[in-house]
């Protein structure tokens, strides 16, 4: 009986990691709205018009910050035109007479700016784990998140939910290099992914600075000299001091340098993982060394569990 009980919970484990019954590009029916080029269909019916008082924001909300100058554009937009997009809720679990947002808290803040009294909803049966799922998937579609969060929210969307890059890209109306290109940055120093995140470095900036030894010196020496991204590049390859000896390894031998090859696959590792990898391989031998870092225990345990899934 404890060898079906656990064969039983691994099973559930898996399933719960391979996404959502009714799929992703389903949940994304619901999150992007009708497309411009058929106006003559008009913006989705609502299921009701709810009271805003009886609307309360998802306390798991990925989006913490919303943008004061947005928010009034888009009040002064619903002043003028109502809210044409209906948000999605779902019933609170806590309070039957009360509706948790699922995706559209932005309209709902912004409704109230207008002093609207109600808004137009789509009233949908989702469990806690599509709450989330899809207010990560309204984030990337809607919102004007800068690239250190959009990666951050596809990072959350694969190790939580077990989406692969490929579907990710289909479902989204992305390309996969770019999915991929932005997931790499995650594995900058936490300053330089700040400082991409206020807009002082660009995406492509950081990029160049992945391979970098010293990203963090460089990324300043950048932005102090206002450098191009192909300046950046040529920075990177020779370092800021190329006449500088090499500095030996713990073990006395000068650290050698990578090929592009190896280069390439940590940076493809890298972005399937969205965690850091390292690889390190003696030229001429067919052993080496695989380093994987994580910078929280959330991290990890999403590590751990990608992992179980191929014994």
């Amino acid at each position: 009986m404890v060898g079906v009980t656990e064969e039983a919970q691994m099973a559930e484990k898996k399933e719960n990691r391979r996404g959502l019954g009714r799929g992703l590009s389903a949940l994304m029916a619901d999150v992007t709205p009708a497309p411009d080029s058929a106006p003559q269909e008009g913006p989705r019916r609502p299921d009701r018009l709810l009271p805003i008082e009886q609307l309360r924001p998802n306390p798991d909300q990925p989006r913490r910050t919303f943008t004061q100058e947005h928010l009034d554009d888009l009040a002064n937009s619903i002043r003028t035109k109502g809210v044409i997009q209906p948000l999605i809720v779902r019933q609170d679990p806590d309070d039957p007479s009360m509706y948790e947002i699922v995706a559209g808290e932005r309209r709902w803040r912004a409704a109230q700016m207008a002093q609207l009294h109600e808004v137009p909803v789509l009233v949908r049966d989702f469990n806690d784990t599509e709450v989330l799922e899809i207010a990560i998937i309204e984030n990337i579609q809607r919102a004007d998140l800068n690239p250190m969060e959009e990666a951050a929210g596809y990072r959350q969307l694969m190790f939580k939910f077990g989406h692969t890059q490929e579907k990710l890209a289909e479902a989204l109306g992305k390309s996969r290099s770019h999915i991929a290109n932005l997931m790499r940055l995650l594995n900058l120093p936490e300053s330089v992914q700040g400082m991409v995140s206020e807009g002082t470095l660009s995406a492509g900036h950081a990029r160049a600075l992945i391979t970098a030894p010293n990203p963090e010196v460089l990324a300043k020496t950048i932005v102090d000299k206002g450098l191009s991204v192909r300046d950046t590049e040529k920075l990177v390859k020779s370092g800021p001091n190329p006449d500088k000896p090499r500095k030996p390894s713990t073990d006395g031998a000068f650290q050698m340098e990578k090929d592009a090859d190896t280069k390439a696959l940590e940076g493809d590792l890298s972005a399937a993982l969205g965690m850091k990898v390292q690889i390190d391989h003696k030229p001429g031998q067919e052993k080496g060394r695989i380093s994987i870092s994580y910078d929280t225990l959330e991290h990890l345990d999403a590590l751990c569990g990608l992992l179980s899934t191929y014994r």
